[in-house]
């Protein structure tokens, strides 16, 4: 039989928790006027996503989103304040379920160097490769969504 403390623990354990992330849509305009999106791989499975992570106490989701930017991709811009709209995930190896709140991300800057360059993968893509290309399904349906508007 298990004390209430270890009962509690095993539940949390199962059950997971929800955790409130802040994502980037990243996109640009290449040469030819076409919207290109930046996916980076995921360092656990290599999956395309677009750079997401924890919200700090007291932080605007849309500067947590412009901050895994660049920890993620290397990349700064314009980012929207409204939020463009949410999904959901969970980890392969977490009982966790995480709500993303994303928001749109002008790119303007690359830099050469940032925190996570040496462990992630980076890549643009044509807007409708990066639907094909994004891991979670919650993402595609927001991508489907950039194709209607006019950035």
């Amino acid at each position: 039989m298990l004390n209430e403390n270890a009962q509690t623990e095993l539940t949390k354990t199962v059950s997971g928790r929800d955790v409130a992330q802040a994502g980037a849509l990243c996109y640009r305009r290449n040469e030819n006027g076409r919207v290109e999106i930046l996916l980076v791989g995921s360092r656990r499975n290599g999956r395309w996503g677009i750079p997401k992570g924890h919200i700090d106490d007291g932080e605007a989701s849309s500067a947590a989103a412009l901050r895994e930017a660049f920890e993620e991709a290397g990349v700064a811009g314009l980012v929207d304040k409204t939020v463009f709209g949410t999904f959901s995930y969970r980890k392969d190896a977490s009982p966790n379920q995480y709500h993303v709140a994303v928001h749109l991300l002008q790119v303007s800057r690359i830099a050469d160097k940032f925190p996570e360059k040496d462990v992630r993968k980076t890549r643009w893509f044509p807007l409708e490769t990066a639907l094909r290309e994004a891991a979670q399904p919650g993402l595609r349906m927001l991508l489907s969504r950039v194709e209607t508007l006019d950035l």
